[in-house]
């Protein structure tokens, strides 16, 4: 069952240094404050896993905390690259960054195998591409009925699954809507999980088209409203598109975003003791 914690905790007893983790979200209800949770905890060594790499990304790569990214595509959306990522990659800092690169495709069937508690998964996909050569988690199957030949990828199942949502109830159980993409699959596919959420709730209300989480499925639920802050949590909060344009100019230079991390993460820290 699901225990509601404060995400400072959660993120203490739910990440560890090595894991592999993953924080999903497509353009929506994406979970910066855990992302900026786990900086200010420290983390090292972590392999982060997402289909979209954006600017939480960036700056958990900035911050040192990773030392691999397994992804689909990476950038900052409707702005531009990921300077932090593409920094690490051609110039190791602030440490060396080792990539997995998948298709879309590739990186949602491996969460569906995950969730599935399969070994791998099959789909049209990848032909064309240079990317089998150069990644071991694809290989090919050949059907037994029809004798196509088919791509596969290996199941992705992460220490940790980290989402947002909109609600969750007292007893743990979690609801969300909207753009959901992979985030139901990310937490089945976990060891250990992580929502936050932008409210806690007595009973969750009926939501047409929501998903809900049982609370046996999930392992923590933290309450941060505005979680999702800068991407956006349908009927709660905007996309804040100013956010993405700061960025650019922020992530572009390793001393500005030094003053950011100091001043944006750690200074908030400090300033809560």
């Amino acid at each position: 069952m699901a225990r509601i914690l404060q995400l400072d905790t959660a993120v203490a007893e739910l990440v560890n240094d090595g894991d592999t983790v993953a924080l999903e979200g497509f353009t929506h209800l994406i979970p910066m404050r855990a992302g900026h949770e786990i900086i200010r905890a420290g983390r090292r060594d972590l392999t982060l896993c997402r289909m979209t790499p954006d600017v939480i990304y960036d700056q958990l790569i900035g911050a040192g905390c990773a030392r691999k990214l397994v992804f689909s595509w990476g950038g900052n959306p409707g702005v531009g690259s990921l300077h932090r990522f593409r920094d690490a990659i051609q110039h190791s800092w602030p440490v060396p960054l080792e990539i997995e690169e998948h298709s879309h495709a590739g990186m949602a069937n491996r969460y569906v195998a995950g969730a599935s508690g399969l070994p791998f998964a099959v789909l049209r996909g990848y032909a064309g591409t240079d990317l089998p050569e150069h990644t071991d988690t694809i290989s090919t199957v050949r059907c037994p009925f029809t004798g196509e030949e088919l791509a596969a990828v290996a199941a992705l199942n992460p220490d940790v699954g980290i989402i947002h949502a909109q609600r969750a109830d007292r007893a743990g159980n979690v609801q969300f809507w909207g753009i959901t993409g992979v985030q139901k699959e990310t937490v089945l596919a976990s060891a250990r999980s992580l929502v936050t959420v932008e409210e806690v709730v007595d009973e969750l209300p009926e939501q047409p088209g929501a998903v809900v989480l049982p609370s046996w499925a999930v392992t923590a639920v933290a309450e941060v409203p505005g979680g999702a802050h800068p991407s956006y949590a349908q009927g709660y909060s905007e996309r804040d598109n100013a956010y993405y344009q700061e960025w650019d100019a922020i992530s572009r230079d390793r001393d500005r975003f030094r003053e950011w991390l100091d001043t944006e993460i750690h200074e908030p820290e400090r300033s809560a003791r």
